[in-house]
């Protein structure tokens, strides 16, 4: 029966949903899985950063992609390779660009999961501030995954994609340093029990079908909402930032003011135009999609070689910028080999809305 109700449940989502966009992907660069593309920040002056995908198992973190889609160590190769006896970035994922140039990387250590929040100055090419994650902020099954920068407000807002329903949102205060651990094991925040199948393959993770958290999450450009959902889960929710600031909130009254702001598939990144168009990298089914204000999810684009969409970036020039992958023919997804067909890429499109750059 649970089977029969999945399979309706898969239909009926396949007829309501109907692709709505008349224009076209560009390619803005491609890679291999040399330099396979994690998740995509865009500078308020245009300039690109893409953190390199760990799951590839590639020694160097984070790069630059420049305007003839080569690519060179960021922020030098002193800081984008691992530590050795020095300055340097162990693995990082998720990472943003704010409007004063500072690009925040999200950064997680081997050692216990530990992470760092690392802001540098694009501008001055200089570190700006870097801020410690441990214990008890993030536990053993703590996999810190994407950010959301509120710099109108001076936040980070983290996606904890952590196993054992333990998943959350840590918001970091960028002033004090002072970070919360919020919404852990809520149901806004944990995996759905729901099967990811890519080209016919259950995707397992350590021999177990995956059941990802939350890990999509944006921020509007009034930095007044925050939005996200679990990775493995059917529904986009919001939550005000000023609930997420308020540290006399408890958990209780927090989950009591999320709201569920419309459907999603099984999904990779998220993020939001100037009308409150949620875009979304649905991985399952080689497809972009969109959330408007009514709830409904919608097609925009439908490619077969848009092999596990991932992380987006609201670029300078108002088009959404967007990274794919492969991520289920890496090795961790796919039994210790690296399955990829080349099809890893930077691709963009014209937002429906135009709004403020940001993520």
């Amino acid at each position: 029966m649970k089977k029969l109700i999945l399979i309706i449940n898969a239909l009926l989502f396949l007829i309501t949903t109907q692709i709505i966009s008349a224009q076209e992907l560009e390619t803005v660069a491609r890679f291999d899985s040399k330099t396979p593309p994690g998740n995509i920040a865009i500078g308020p002056e245009g300039r690109i950063f893409l953190s390199v995908h760990e799951f590839y198992g590639q020694a160097i973190k984070v790069v630059e992609l420049h305007d003839d889609g080569s690519t060179q160590p960021y922020p030098n190769k002193e800081w984008a390779y691992a530590p050795n006896d020095g300055n340097g970035l162990y693995g990082v994922l998720g990472l943003n660009v704010d409007e004063n140039g500072i690009l925040w990387m999200l950064d997680t250590s081997g050692v216990d999961r530990a992470g760092r929040l690392i802001g540098w100055n694009t501008k001055k090419e200089t570190l700006h501030r870097m801020v410690y994650l441990a214990k008890p902020i993030i536990n053993s099954t703590s996999f810190l995954n994407d950010i959301a920068v509120d710099s109108k407000h001076g936040y980070v807002y983290i996606a904890d994609t952590a196993g054992e329903n333990n998943a959350a949102i840590i918001v970091v205060n960028m002033e004090t340093g002072q970070a919360r651990r919020i919404l852990e094991g809520s149901k806004y925040t944990i995996a759905e029990d729901i099967d990811m199948v890519i080209d016919g393959r259950v995707i397992k993770v350590n021999d177990e079908e995956a059941r990802l958290g939350i890990n999509p999450i944006t921020i509007d450009p009034n930095f007044d909402w925050l939005y996200f959902g679990a990775m493995t889960g059917t529904s986009v929710y919001r939550i005000k930032t000023s609930d997420l600031r308020n540290t006399s909130i408890s958990q209780k009254e927090l989950e009591d003011r999320v709201e569920r702001y419309g459907d999603k598939p099984i999904s990779d990144g998220i993020t939001i135009d100037g009308g409150g168009n949620v875009y979304i990298t649905s991985i399952t089914d080689d497809s972009i999609g969109v959330v408007g204000k009514d709830g409904v999810y919608k097609t925009l684009f439908k490619q077969d070689n848009l092999s596990w969409p991932d992380g987006f970036s609201y670029g300078a020039d108002h088009k959404i910028y967007f990274t794919v992958n492969e991520l289920h023919r890496s090795p961790v997804l796919n039994d210790g080999k690296n399955g990829s067909q080349n099809e890893m890429k930077v691709m963009r499109f014209d937002a429906l809305v135009k709004g403020k750059q940001g993520r």
